[in-house]
């Protein structure tokens, strides 16, 4: 599956992105503010990542931007389980910070989500990373009022991170005029 929305490219990884997607992620600014991805990170973790075998309706995506030269990877979002919940998870290269990939990002992939039949979504951001919490608002989610004790494989402990939810089967969208219109083109 392949997302395209005006400026960048989601799609799957394969076993030939090992080395780029290991370069764009292998920063402990970027590692830190993840749970599951370890520090240090190794070219053997991201050859396990792009390896993972894909679970039904809870698709994962390397962001590239098609118009820049090689279409370099810009960081990673997707959709996946945490506990009995679906969550929407991201993390963006330094190099590409406050450029609002991720916002652009995460609209494309509520809409596809809202398509999967999925109605309500949760994220988190640790309690350090306000920037994250931008971009969930941006996207619609509101926060629950949930402090949460999270661990960070990347910080080796844990940290607090703020919860937050999206409900989709009302309607939930993000505060972009644009909406979801003419940002997902779904492609098998």
């Amino acid at each position: 599956m392949f997302l395209r929305s005006e400026r960048l490219f989601l799609r799957p990884g394969w076993a030939e992105d090992r080395d780029e997607l290991h370069a764009a992620i292998a920063d402990p600014e970027v590692v830190c503010n993840l749970a599951s991805a370890p520090w240090p990170y190794v070219p053997g973790d991201a050859a396990r990542f792009l390896a993972r075998p894909a679970e039904h309706g809870l698709p994962t995506f390397l962001i590239t931007r098609p118009d820049l030269p090689g279409a370099p990877i810009l960081g990673c979002i997707g959709l996946a389980k945490h506990g009995e919940r679906v969550e929407l998870g991201y993390w963006i290269a330094r190099a590409h910070w406050g450029q609002g990939y991720a916002s652009e990002a995460a609209r494309g992939v509520l809409s596809l989500a809202r398509t999967l039949g999925h109605t309500r979504l949760v994220a988190s951001h640790f309690i350090d990373n306000p920037a994250s919490g931008a971009v969930l608002r941006r996207a619609g989610f509101a926060r629950t009022g949930r402090l949460l004790e999270r661990y960070s494989s990347g910080r080796g402990e844990s940290a607090m991170a703020l919860e937050y939810t999206l409900e989709l089967e009302n309607g939930g969208d993000c505060d972009d005029d644009a909406g979801d219109r003419g940002l997902v083109r779904k492609a098998a």
